[in-house]
């Protein structure tokens, strides 16, 4: 069966997992929550510490969700959030989106969310994430547009860190502006029926100024993309040091303001 080739860029480091612990089906699916009923059966691929996969839960409640990440560490910080919120709906396993040990047929709802810029095949995890969907049911995903980030004011080295990170996530095997590609990927993997959309984060009072800035900083020179980037000829460690003062330096400014831009898909199956 095909397995995962891409390494995933951004690893667990706490930086990252701040990141993920705050996404919510509120901020990061809502073009999916109106699409969910009691008594669907759920799988959430890449579920990471499982915050959006417990709302999911809550949501379609008596129905069952499984969430699946490729990395067995993560799954119990998801396992925490869901007996934190009382959920018995709810399971979890490690799983490789491009061959996930399921029957055909098994899920109402299919979700990805940030997963598909990180894989080796795209179109092949469409495809995997068709078969397991059931006829009638929804295969959804987001993803960034890490190109069409747009911030201000325009600090010179966050240009430099979008430019080295997309470097990285390139040789690491993903592709980093996958939001403008979900679309045509649906279509490469046999959905004839997608509706195509866009929504975006956006960091513009002065404590979510502080969280973005702050979890980027440390991301740039204390996760796996800065060992990516050292290692791979990418950067140096003086470079990524750079980086994350630029992130802070835009954090500081009492204007600043930054976008980021999703692609989203819901392809009827």
């Amino acid at each position: 069966m095909p397995k995962e080739t891409a390494v995933y860029t951004h690893g667990h480091h706490a930086s990252v997992l701040r990141s993920h612990q705050w996404r919510t089906a509120a901020n990061s699916a809502a073009y999916l929550v109106g699409e969910l009923r009691p008594g669907m059966e759920v799988l959430d691929v890449g579920c990471g510490p499982g915050t959006i996969t417990a709302d999911l839960a809550e949501l379609v409640a008596p129905g069952r969700v499984t969430g699946v990440d490729a990395a067995e560490d993560v799954l119990s910080r998801a396992r925490a959030t869901a007996q934190a919120r009382g959920l018995d709906t709810v399971r979890f396993a490690v799983a490789d989106v491009h061959s996930l040990d399921f029957p055909d047929d098994s899920f109402d709802v299919v979700h990805a969310h940030q997963v598909l810029q990180h894989v080796g095949d795209p179109v092949g995890a469409l495809r995997e994430m068709r078969r397991v969907c059931r006829p009638g049911g929804i295969v959804a995903a987001r993803d960034s547009d890490y190109q069409a980030f747009t911030w201000f004011p325009e600090v010179p080295g966050l240009d430099a860190w979008q430019r080295v990170y997309r470097q990285v996530a390139r040789s690491s095997g993903g592709e980093p502006d996958a939001g403008r590609r979900l679309l045509s990927w649906a279509r490469q993997a046999g959905f004839a029926d997608v509706k195509a959309s866009a929504d975006a984060w956006c960091f513009a009072d002065e404590e979510s100024r502080a969280w973005w800035s702050g979890l980027w900083a440390e991301r740039t020179t204390e996760s796996d993309y800065a060992r990516l980037a050292v290692e791979g000829g990418h950067a140096s460690a003086e470079d990524l040091a750079s980086f994350a003062e630029a992130w802070r330096a835009w954090g500081r400014a009492e204007d600043a303001w930054f976008m980021v831009p999703h692609g989203e898909i819901l392809c009827r199956v």
